[in-house]
C-alpha cells in the first residue's frame, strides 16, 4: 500500500501539508544547471580555503570570523568547535581547525537577526512556504517568541511568561510521560546535567537525543561485548597503530580534522584502509591546512593504502570474512592469534570460532559483495600488523544488524589482542560535538540503575526507574497523542528524524512545543496547539552569570574533557544561556523543588561540584577540567577490566543475517554532503563529490544504470519499501553515475528521510534505517527524461 501524505517533489510545495525538504529554492533543476565533474581533487587544502573564504564573505566577519577561528579548539582561553567531536591535538595545535568547523562557527556569527520585525512580517503559513536555506539565512534569534493561533505568527513574550507557559503546560499534565525532552547533541555537559536533572525530578526518563538515531548501536554492542558503552582509544593510539580500519565514514566531510591523523599515518607506513561504498575523499590525498609547506607547493598527502567498495549492509560479512581468514592460518601458524588474551580476558572464543569456521566463503563473498581474494587481502594486512584501530561511523549503525556488526569488530580485534594495548582497540567516530558528553551526564531514556541512585542520593530526588521514550517511539507517542509536550535543546528536529511526514504530523498533534535554538529551522514552523521559541547564546559567545564569565565543558570522542570559553558578545541582550533556560523551565514546572535552580546558574562550577558527587570519573572535576587539555574520562576495558556479566570481554556469536536485497530493488542509504552540517544546508553543491547546484539527487552504479534503462541526469522517481508493507517515494530526482557496487545507491539527507519508515528501524538497537532502505527506481512518473 502507499502511505498517505509521503510524495515529496524536489521542485515541490513546502506548505504546511508537505515535508518541505526537498527542495533548496531553485526549483526544478534543468540539465544546464547542474553538473558533475571529476571528484579526486585532494580533502582541505586550497579548496576548502576557497570554500570558507566565501563563507565568511557572506557573513559579513572578514574581520572577527578570522580571529573567532584563532581561538577554535585552542587550549588557552579558546572555545570548542560546536561542530565534529574528533579530538583536539594534544600538542596544542594553534590551528586545529578545519573547513566545516569554520563554515559551522562563521554561520553561528552572522550579524543577521531575526527579531520580532521579522516576525510581525510573516506568517507561519508563509514562512512554511520558504526553503531550508533561506529560514536559517535569516540570521540570529533575538528574543523569546511564542505563537500566536489567531494571526499565524510568532509574536514577543518575556522570558518569566514564556517559562511559565512551560510549568503550567507540564503540571497540566495527566503524567509526566506525557512530555518528551530530546536534545541534539550540541548541548555542554553542565547543561546537559541540569536538564536531565529536570526531566527526571519531574518523573519521566523520556530523553530521546540524537544518539538514538547515530550511535545507540556502537553503545549497546560495546557496553555487551566490553563493559563500556565507549571506545576505549585515545588519539595517541591512533598515532601508535600500525593499521587503521575505517568503516562508514567520509570523515572529509564529517570529521575532517581527521584528516591529519590519516596524512600522518600513512606518512610513517602505517596502512590505512578505508571500508565504505564510496570511494570518498577521505580516502585519496589531503593537503593539510596547518602545513604551511605543503600548502604553498600544493603537496598532498595519501589519506589512504586500501579500499574496499563494501554493498551497503555487507560490514558484517567482510569482517567475519577477515576473521574466518585469521581462524584459518591459526591452523597452521598459531601465533597469528594472541592466546594468552584470549584465554585470560575473553569468554565464548569456541563458539565463535566453530561458527566462523562452518561460514562458507561463497556465502561471505555474496553477502558482503566483496571479492574472496580482497577479503583475503585485508586479513593479511591485519594479520601482518601488530597494533590495530577500528574505527566506524553511521554507515556501519544505521543498519538493521549494526550492534552485531560492532560486536563483529570486537571479535576481530580481540583474536589478535588487540584492546588495552598503546595503538589498537575499538573507536567509534561520534559525529556531533558533546553528543558523547550529552550520554555520559545522563541523557539516556534507558539510564543504569546505578546512576539513578547515585542521582538520587546526592541531588535528594526520586528519580523514576521504568525506561522511557527513544526518538522513534516518541514520535509514535505524539502520532498517538501519549506525549503531548516536546521539548528540544536544539537541533531540527523535524527534519533529522525519520519518516517526515510522520513526525511533522506528530509534532503537530502536541498541546506545545518549546525549541531552544540560535536560528531558525523548520522546527519552528512545524509546531503544537501552543509553541515557543527560546533563543539561547551560541559556543562562541561569553556567558556571563552573576560569578562572572561561565565556562562550559564538552566531552569528544575519544573521552577527553575539557572546557570552553565564549570569546565575543551575544548579538542580543535578551539571548539567555541554556543552563539558564532550562534552570527557569524547571523553576516553573517544580515550584516545590529544593534544586537550588538559580543557585547552579549563578556559577557553573556549582554545577560540576555536584555532577563530580555522581558522576563516575568526574572527582575533582573543577580543578581537572582546567587543566591545560583538560582530562580524560577513566576507561576500564582500556586497562583490560571488563564490567560484563562474566567480568571478561565477550566474543559474539550471531549468525550472518540475510543482507542481499530481494529481486528488483536496491539498497539505499542516506549521506551529508560535504557543504552541509546535519541539516543544515551551506550550498547546494558537494565539491568532494564533484557535484554542483543540486542536491535531489541519486548516485548508483553505471551499470545498474543501464540496466534501468537511465542516463546521466535522468529524471527519476525512488520508492522505499517498508517492513510493513508501506512505500514512500520522491520524485523527479537526478540520477548521477558514480563508482559505487552494484546493487547500492546513495543519496542526500534530510531530502530522503522520508522514506524512512517509522517501523524501519533496527530491532537491535532501535535505531531507524537510514542507510539501510530497500527502495525501486523508475523513470519520473511524467514520462520525462530530461529536463
Amino acid at each position: 500500500m502507499s502511505s498517505s501524505g509521503t510524495q515529496a517533489h524536489p521542485e515541490g510545495d513546502l506548505g504546511r501539508g508537505a515535508p518541505g525538504v526537498a527542495a533548496r529554492g531553485r526549483g526544478p533543476n534543468r540539465k544546464g544547471d547542474i553538473s558533475q565533474e571529476d571528484d579526486r581533487a585532494p580533502s582541505a587544502g586550497w579548496g576548502a580555503a576557497r570554500s570558507v573564504t566565501r563563507v565568511v564573505a557572506k557573513t559579513r566577519e572578514p574581520v572577527r570570523g578570522p580571529l573567532a577561528v584563532m581561538k577554535m579548539n585552542h587550549e588557552n582561553g579558546g572555545f570548542d568547535c560546536p561542530g565534529c567531536a574528533w579530538p583536539d591535538d594534544r600538542k596544542g595545535l594553534h590551528l586545529d581547525i578545519c573547513e566545516n568547523g569554520i563554515k559551522h562557527v562563521t554561520w553561528e556569527m552572522t550579524p543577521k537577526k531575526t527579531g520580532p520585525e521579522f516576525f510581525a512580517a510573516h506568517t507561519v503559513t508563509e514562512l512554511s512556504e520558504w526553503t531550508d536555506f533561506a529560514l536559517e539565512d535569516q540570521g540570529r534569534l533575538t528574543e523569546p517568541m511564542v505563537y500566536d493561533e489567531a494571526c499565524d505568527k510568532y509574536v514577543p513574550i518575556s522570558w518569566q511568561d514564556a517559562f511559565n507557559l512551560v510549568g503550567e503546560t507540564l503540571r497540566g499534565l495527566e503524567s509526566p510521560h506525557q512530555a518528551s525532552f530530546y536534545t541534539s547533541g550540541r548541548l555542554n555537559n553542565e547543561a546537559t546535567f541540569l536538564y536531565q536533572l529536570w526531566a527526571r525530578e519531574f518523573g519521566t526518563n523520556n530523553l530521546p537525543d540524537c544518539s538514538n538515531m547515530c550511535h545507540e548501536a556502537s553503545g549497546r554492542a560495546l557496553q555487551a561485548a566490553l563493559g563500556t558503552g565507549k571506545g576505549t582509544c585515545d588519539i595517541h593510539d591512533w598515532d601508535a597503530a600500525d593499521l587503521l580500519i575505517i568503516m562508514g565514514v567520509n570523515a572529509a566531510s564529517n570529521a575532517p580534522r581527521m584528516l591529519t591523523t590519516l596524512a600522518k599515518a600513512t606518512r610513517r607506513g602505517a596502512q590505512v584502509v578505508h571500508v565504505n561504498p564510496l570511494i570518498e575523499a577521505a580516502a585519496r590525498r589531503t593537503i593539510v591546512p596547518h602545513e604551511f609547506a605543503a600548502m604553498a607547493t600544493f603537496h598532498a598527502t595519501s589519506t589512504g593504502t586500501m579500499n574496499v567498495q563494501v554493498g551497503v549492509g555487507g560490514d558484517l560479512a567482510l569482517l567475519r570474512g577477515v576473521a574466518k581468514a585469521v581462524l584459518e592460518r591459526a591452523e597452521t601458524e598459531p601465533s597469528v592469534l594472541d592466546t594468552d588474551f584470549v584465554e585470560r580476558h575473553t569468554s565464548g572464543f569456541e563458539q565463535y570460532r566453530d561458527l566462523v569456521r562452518a561460514t562458507a566463503w561463497p556465502e561471505l563473498v555474496r553477502q558482503s559483495g566483496v571479492r574472496e581474494e580482497q577479503i583475503r587481502e585485508l586479513a593479511e594486512r591485519y594479520m601482518a600488523a601488530d597494533r590495530t584501530v577500528i574505527s566506524w561511523c553511521l554507515g556501519v549503525t544505521q543498519q538493521d544488524h549494526g550492534v552485531d556488526t560492532v560486536r563483529e569488530i570486537v571479535n576481530l580485534l580481540m583474536l589478535r589482542g588487540n584492546l588495552g594495548r598503546e595503538g589498537t582497540g575499538p573507536s567509534p567516530v561520534r559525529g556531533h560535538s558533546n553528543v558523547q558528553g550529552n550520554r555520559t551526564c545522563g541523557i539516556d531514556h534507558r539510564p543504569a540503575p546505578q546512576f539513578l541512585d547515585a542521582l538520587d542520593e546526592v541531588c535528594g530526588i526520586t528519580a523514576p526507574r521504568e525506561h522511557g521514550l527513544d526518538t522513534v517511539t516518541t514520535i509514535k507517542a505524539m502520532l498517538a497523542g501519549r506525549v503531548k509536550v516536546f521539548v528540544s535543546m536544539g537541533g531540527n528536529f523535524a527534519l533529522a528524524a525519520p519518516d517526515t511526514d510522520a513526525v511533522m504530523a506528530g509534532l503537530r498533534s502536541t498541546e506545545l512545543t518549546v525549541q531552544v535554538s540560535t536560528k531558525l529551522n523548520r522546527s519552528h514552523l512545524v509546531h503544537g496547539r501552543k509553541a515557543l521559541i527560546l533563543p539561547c547564546i551560541g559556543r562562541t559567545e561569553k556567558d556571563v552569570q552573576a560569578s562572572g564569565d561561565q565556562g562550559v565543558s564538552v566531552e569528544d570522542a575519544m573521552s577527553e574533557v575539557h572546557i570552553s570559553y565564549g570569546m565575543r558578545k551575544a548579538p542580543s541582550d535578551e539571548l539567555k544561556s541554556e543552563c539558564a533556560i532550562i534552570a527557569g523551565m524547571a523553576q516553573a514546572t517544580l515550584p516545590g523543588s529544593k534544586t537550588p535552580w538559580e543557585w547552579y546558574v549563578e556559577d557553573y562550577d556549582r554545577i560540576r561540584d555536584t555532577m563530580a558527587r555522581v558522576l563516575p570519573g568526574f572527582e575533582d572535576f573543577n580543578r581537572r577540567v582546567r587543566e591545560p587539555l583538560g582530562f580524560r574520562l577513566t576507561q576500564p576495558a582500556r586497562e583490560r577490566e571488563f564490567h560484563t556479566g562474566s567480568g571478561r570481554a565477550e566474543f559474539c556469536s550471531s549468525r550472518l543475517p540475510d543482507a542481499t536485497r530481494p529481486k528488483g530493488t536496491l539498497v539505499l542509504s542516506t549521506m551529508r554532503s560535504h557543504d552541509q552540517w546535519n541539516t543544515t544546508i551551506y550550498s547546494d553543491n558537494d565539491r568532494y563529490r564533484g557535484v554542483k547546484n543540486l542536491r535531489t539527487l541519486l548516485f548508483m552504479n553505471r551499470e545498474d544504470m543501464r540496466e534501468h534503462g537511465l542516463k546521466e541526469f535522468d529524471l527519476i522517481d525512488i520508492t522505499s519499501h517498508a517492513r510493513n508493507g508501506s512505500t514512500r517515494s520522491v520524485y523527479g530526482y537526478r540520477v548521477i553515475g558514480y563508482d559505487i557496487p552494484s546493487g547500492s545507491v546513495a543519496g542526500y539527507m534530510p531530502e530522503l528521510n522520508i522514506l524512512c519508515g517509522l517501523d524501519d528501524y533496527s530491532r537491535q538497537s532501535d535505531q531507524p534505517l537510514m542507510k539501510h532502505q530497500l527502495v525501486t527506481v523508475t523513470p519520473t512518473s511524467n514520462g520525462a527524461t530530461t529536463a
